[in-house]
């Protein structure tokens, strides 16, 4: 197996245009490690860095502890997926598949089983006579995957590559891809704009802006402390409520009602204070820390209703809050709960976590 392993690796097209800024990562064996950011962030040049499609400006690349930064790609043992699937019109789905183990000179029998392991695990063995416009696009996407995967590379690539499908279909190769991923052993590196995507696939997050690395962590991690406002922001559906709130003492305002600053907190001249939707709810018997407002928005989500309410006492302080569907509440003189534990806390001039 191979660790990958990125060290400072920098791209500059120009003075202005620095779409990647001293990245440093570590991806072991059996990890899935997803890039996610907006796009621009540097996502995709990353990977183009890793495959050998671009030359690094500054920094180097490392698989299985070898520097491969001067390799080709083709020296490098990599495999890529695309999101356009880039599969051959004019070959079957097993010609596909066979096409580049053949540019090695492997032998007729290893490929044959390598391709019959590989249609076993992605549902394809009655596919292997089709050709790519005989085919869904998940099937097609698979097949991509299995092209893959029958290399045995030292790293997997993957580029957006549910992109092209469909919301429900993309649901289902989502799943398809984190059980295949599972039972393999060399490091993934996966590139999405689309947080669910990486918070249910990965094994670590790497969440980008402007070229830099945000936060690494689990998605767990990620979700419950993230690193700073950027990434509160970016990760959650809905959006975390980030408010920028006056100072008091110990308390800020949030309109009529005040919120008790943690001692982390307390010595900073402005704070965000963030909290998820998912976390402002009803109150419950012992809640202490409660607010009131008028609801002008529902947005109804089938489990439950996505309400955006105004604070008293500040008609521009708008929180959302997701309620239960089945639950009963007014839109006028709404009270809600704000646990004190599912606050997030931030600098208010470096946007840094304060914990």
């Amino acid at each position: 197996m191979a660790k990958l392993e990125l060290q400072n690796l920098t791209k500059a097209y120009s003075r202005k245009v620095v779409p990647v800024k001293e990245l440093s990562l570590t991806i072991e064996d059996n990890e899935f490690l997803t890039l996610v950011g907006p796009s621009g962030c540097g996502k995709s040049t990353i990977l183009r860095l890793i495959a050998g499609l671009e030359q690094a400006t500054q920094g180097q690349v490392h698989i299985g502890g070898q520097d491969v930064t001067p390799l080709a790609p083709g020296d490098r043992n990599i495999a890529m997926v695309f999101q356009s699937y880039a599969l051959y019109p004019h070959m079957t789905v097993y010609e596909n598949m066979a096409s580049g183990l053949k540019l090695r000179d492997m032998g007729a029998g290893e490929i044959q089983k390598r391709i019959q392991d590989a249609s076993k695990v992605l549902g394809l063995d009655h596919l292997g006579d089709r050709r790519p416009s005989q085919l869904s696009g998940g099937q097609r996407q698979r097949v991509a995957l299995g092209r893959a995967l029958v290399r045995e590379p030292d790293v997997f690539l993957l580029d957006e590559p549910l992109s092209n499908l469909d919301a429900l279909l993309r649901e289902q190769v989502r799943a398809d891809l984190k059980q295949i991923f599972e039972r393999q052993k060399s490091p993934v590196v996966y590139v999405t704009h689309d947080q669910t995507e990486a918070m249910t696939l990965s094994s670590k997050v790497a969440v980008l802006s402007e070229g830099y690395l945000q936060q690494l962590g689990t998605p767990n991690e990620i979700y419950r402390t993230p690193a700073n406002r950027f990434v509160a922001g970016f990760i959650g559906s809905p959006q975390m409520n980030l408010l920028n709130l006056e100072r008091v003492g110990d308390t800020v305002l949030l309109g009529d009602f005040k919120v008790n600053l943690p001692e982390a907190a307390r010595t900073k001249g402005a704070v965000i204070m963030g909290i998820r939707p998912e976390h402002v709810r009803l109150p419950e018997e012992g809640d202490t820390q409660t607010i009131r407002g008028d609801v002008f928005l529902v947005e109804n989500l089938g489990m439950s209703d996505l309400v955006s309410f105004r604070v008293h006492g500040d008609e521009n302080l708008v929180i959302r809050s997701l309620i239960p569907a089945d639950a009963t509440w007014s839109r006028e003189n709404i009270e809600l709960a704000l646990p004190p534990q599912t606050i997030h806390w931030f600098d208010g001039e470096t946007e840094a976590r304060l914990d």
